[in-house]
C-alpha cells in the first residue's frame, strides 16, 4: 500500500521537494551548457529556444511534482517497511510496484511528446527500459530509505541508553537519599568526632584513622553535585588522598603507593566519584605491595584539561571475580557528561594495568 498515509512520515513532502527540485534545475542546467557548448547540429540558439518552449517548461513542471511525490511516496514506503522490519517479499512487491509506476509515466510521457515518431517497442527495448527504470527510481529510494534508517537506528539506541543510565542515576540518587535519610550524616560526623577526641591520648594512628574515615564519611554522605552535576576537582583530590591514606593505616603504611598532582585544581570541576571508582580498581586487583611496580596515580592540569592517569602491577594467584560495572558505569556517565569531549583508555596486559583519562575543559 504504498499510497497510504503512513502515521509518521520521515520524509516531508517539502523537503523532497526541495531537493528534486534542485537536482533537476542542475540536470536542465548541464543538458543547456551541453547545447550550448557542444552542439551536434544545427543551430544552438534554436536547440537552446526549444529548451525554453512552453511546451518544455510546463513539462520541468510536471516532471519535478511527479518525481516529488514519486520519492516522497516511495522512501516513506520503505522507511516503513524497514521500521516494520517487514520480509522480502513486502520489498520486491514494493520495488516492482514502484518502477512500473515509474516506467508507466516516462512511456505516457514519450507517446505524448510532440516531436516524436511513434513507434513500436521491442521486447529488448522494453526490457532494457524497465531495468533502467529500476536503477533510477526504487533501488535509490530503498537505499536511501535504509541508509536513514541505519542512522536514526544509531540515534534512537544512543538516547535509549543515554535515558537509561538517567534512570539508574536518578534510582542511584534515590538509594543514596533513602540511605541518608536512615543514617543522619551530623549525628554520624559528630559522633566519629567524639571517638576521635576520646582516643587522641591513647593511639595517634587510631585517632587519625577515625579522623580520615570521618572526612570520607562526610563526603560520601553529602551532596556536593550541583548544576551540571560536576564537583570541585580539588575536593575530589582530597577525597582520593584521605581513602589512598585510610588504606594505608589498614596495612600499617606498607602499600607502595604514589600520588602526584600537577597543576592547578582551584576552579576546576568533574563530575564526582570517577577518580575514586579508578584508583578503587587498582586497589582492588592491584599488588600493593610490589616496591619494584607500585600503584602510580598521576594526576596534572594544564590548558587542555584534566588528565589522570593509574598504573598498578596485577595481583598473583586467586583474584577477586570482576564483573566491570564499575568501570563500566563511569564510562556511561562520563558520555552523558562530556559526550566527545573525553577519552578513556584502558590497557590490560599481562601483568600490568593502566587507566588513562583525558577529560576537555571548556
Amino acid at each position: 500500500m504504498p499510497f497510504q498515509l503512513f502515521h509518521k512520515k520521515r520524509f516531508p513532502f517539502s523537503k523532497v521537494l526541495w531537493t528534486v527540485l534542485v537536482c533537476y534545475l542542475c540536470i536542465v542546467g548541464l543538458s543547456v551548457t551541453v547545447v550550448y557548448f557542444f552542439p551536434d547540429r544545427g543551430n544552438r540558439h534554436q536547440e537552446l529556444g526549444i529548451l525554453l518552449t512552453p511546451y518544455y517548461l510546463i513539462k520541468l513542471v510536471v516532471n519535478t511534482l511527479f518525481f516529488a511525490g514519486f520519492y516522497f511516496y516511495a522512501l516513506n514506503f520503505f522507511y516503513h517497511l524497514l521500521s516494520e522490519k517487514k520480509g522480502f517479499f513486502y520489498y520486491f512487491g514494493g520495488i516492482l510496484l514502484f518502477t512500473a509506476i515509474f516506467n508507466g509515466y516516462f512511456l505516457v510521457n514519450d507517446l505524448l511528446r510532440p516531436d516524436t515518431i511513434q513507434g513500436a517497442w521491442s521486447a529488448v527495448a522494453m526490457i532494457a527500459f524497465f531495468v533502467m527504470c529500476l536503477l533510477l527510481s526504487a533501488l535509490p529510494a530503498l537505499l536511501i530509505a535504509f541508509i536513514v534508517y541505519i542512522i536514526d537506528e544509531k540515534k534512537h539506541r544512543k538516547l535509549l541508553e543515554a535515558q537509561k543510565l538517567q534512570l539508574e542515576i536518578e534510582k542511584a540518587h534515590a538509594n543514596l537519599n533513602f540511605l541518608k535519610a536512615q543514617i543522619n550524616p551530623h549525628f554520624l560526623h559528630n559522633t566519629l568526632n567524639f571517638l576521635y577526641a576520646k582516643s587522641l591520648p591513647y593511639s595517634p594512628e587510631l585517632s587519625e584513622g577515625i579522623l580520615t574515615l570521618s572526612e570520607i564519611m562526610r563526603y560520601a554522605l553529602s551532596d556536593p553535585a550541583r548544576g551540571e552535576g560536576k564537583v570541585a576537582l580539588k575536593d575530589e583530590v582530597e577525597h582520593l588522598r584521605n581513602v589512598i591514606k585510610i588504606n594505608q593505616l589498614r596495612y600499617n603504611n606498607h602499600l607502595q603507593v604514589y600520588f602526584e598532582v600537577d597543576g592547578v585544581v582551584n576552579g576546576v570541576t568533574i563530575i564526582p566519584f570517577v577518580l575514586i571508582t579508578i584508583v578503587e580498581n587498582a586497589f582492588k586487583h592491584g599488588d600493593l605491595k610490589s616496591i619494584e611496580q607500585p600503584i602510580a596515580i598521576r594526576l596534572s592540569i594544564d590548558s587542555k584539561g584534566i588528565h589522570f592517569y593509574c598504573r598498578n602491577k596485577k595481583k598473583k594467584g586467586p583474584r577477586e571475580i570482576s564483573t566491570g560495572i564499575g568501570l563500566d558505569n563511569i564510562r556511561k556517565r562520563l558520555d552523558l557528561a562530556y559526550a566527545e569531549g573525553y577519552s578513556l583508555q584502558i590497557k590490560d596486559e599481562y601483568d600490568l594495568y593502566t587507566t588513562q583519562l583525558s577529560i576537555q575543559t571548556p
